[in-house]
């Protein structure tokens, strides 16, 4: 063997040795990790293989990664997932959220923000679920889970979403039964008059399919007294969207005249009644979040309501969203947890939100913005809500680079070596 040929048996040796060596398919690190689940908040480094969480932990050798993650300076987190979302997109202009053109293709504003799981909020109900399914759900990187509309048309329009008669609770848990995998409970949404009987069919649905029912009060004159709906209609892990809404056809949470949390909203708390936040276009109102979060009455959830209107308007993303309660006092793994595992729980998807070994292998990371670097007088970020209301926040958060089973999706400023972008 002449030299030539050593030295390249040597070279492919060298090669297969450090292959061999990668144990790794990505290693994140030098970023602090907030995992809330497992009480972690402290500078680690995450190793991932496939879809899989494989190990964190101090200092792990980079060359052990195919990819390393330079996060330095940023927070990583478990992917963040939006509970509350509308993703039945369409082509049929006269259906709203149910396979129309005011639902949002997933993968088109999920990554960038650090979202890797959507749970599309009763945009199909048991009829259009199979449409649903083969159009969104199944043909989108996002991952994408689904609250059943307890209308069986789902969400077509105002005339549909008022026809109680089409609240049939047998059949809606019936396909949420068929479909464990991608249901994830039930949903009340629009209706407006009022009438308790389409919050029991929901919940109904809930119980014949054990799964949790979501209510998102249309409205009615007089108002339905919310104390009724949580401490005689819910059940326990039910949940309450759009907590921080304040219109004239809803009952607020907080007293409008006090500004303070009403007693009984404590007692639905103890009961176990969840509070999302469902942000969207007109139910989130500072004049009710404010002094709910300066009390201590944090949501469970924090998720946008996402659809063509709210994403343009106050609402825009849900780094934003986080970013508002952030600067209304909630810390930051606050933030982070009713971003991650506490909607993973309320869900009842524990191997999501967390970033324990053998969990999925989707990952976020975020970069805290300091307003004091930012080009305007006052050194703050201005968060506004529908009625203009606005304040000020020192912080903002932007995704850096997001990872959906175990592939870099979303790379910001190129921190990932050797840079690999995923596009399937």
């Amino acid at each position: 063997m002449n030299k030539k040929s050593l030295l390249a048996c040597m070279a492919f040796i060298f090669s297969l040795h450090a292959a061999s060596a990668q144990k790794y398919s990505i290693v994140i690190k030098g970023g602090t990790v907030i995992d809330p689940k497992n009480n972690m908040n402290a500078v680690m480094d995450v190793a991932l293989k496939g879809d899989t969480v494989m190990l964190v932990a101090k200092n792990i050798d980079p060359k052990e990664g195919k990819q390393v993650v330079n996060a330095k300076g940023l927070y990583v987190t478990p992917g963040l997932i939006d509970m509350h979302s509308h993703n039945f997109y369409g082509t049929n202009m006269d259906q709203t959220y149910s396979n129309g053109p005011n639902a949002l293709q997933p993968d088109g504003f999920t990554f960038r923000t650090g979202v890797t799981t959507v749970v599309d909020a009763g945009c199909s109900g048991w009829r259009s679920f199979p449409a649903f399914k083969k159009q969104t759900i199944d043909a989108s990187r996002t991952r994408v889970l689904a609250f059943l509309n307890i209308v069986g048309e789902g969400m077509r329009g105002s005339t549909y979403e008022q026809n109680v008669e089409d609240m049939d609770a047998a059949e809606t848990a019936r396909v949420a039964k068929e479909n464990p995998e991608d249901i994830v409970g039930i949903k009340l949404a629009h209706y407006n008059g009022y009438n308790w009987t389409p919050t029991d069919r929901a919940v109904e649905a809930g119980k014949l399919a054990n799964v949790p029912v979501m209510i998102d009060f249309g409205g009615s004159k007089p108002v339905l007294p919310i104390e009724e709906l949580f401490m005689k209609h819910l059940r326990p892990g039910d949940i309450f969207t759009h907590c921080f809404g304040q219109l004239s056809s809803r009952e607020p949470i907080v007293d409008v005249a006090t500004g303070k949390v009403k007693p009984f909203v404590y007692e639905a708390r103890k009961k176990g009644i969840l509070f999302d936040v469902g942000y969207g276009g007109i139910s989130f109102a500072f004049s009710q979040a404010i002094p709910a979060v300066k009390s201590g009455f944090y949501p469970n959830t924090i998720s946008t309501d996402i659809h063509t209107g709210s994403m343009n308007n106050a609402m825009k993303d849900m780094l934003n969203v986080m970013s508002k309660f952030l600067a209304m006092g909630m810390d930051l793994p606050s933030v982070i947890k009713a971003s991650t595992w506490a909607p993973a729980q309320a869900i009842h998807r524990e191997q999501l939100g967390n970033l324990s070994v053998g969990s999925r292998a989707d990952v976020t990371v975020l970069r805290v913005l300091d307003g004091k670097f930012q080009l305007n007088d006052t050194g703050t970020f201005g968060f506004f809500d529908y009625t203009g209301t606005k304040i000020q926040g020192k912080q903002k958060l932007e995704a850096e680079l997001t990872i959906r089973a175990g592939k870099v999706v979303y790379d910001l400023n190129g921190i990932t070596d050797p840079l690999v972008i995923s596009s399937k």
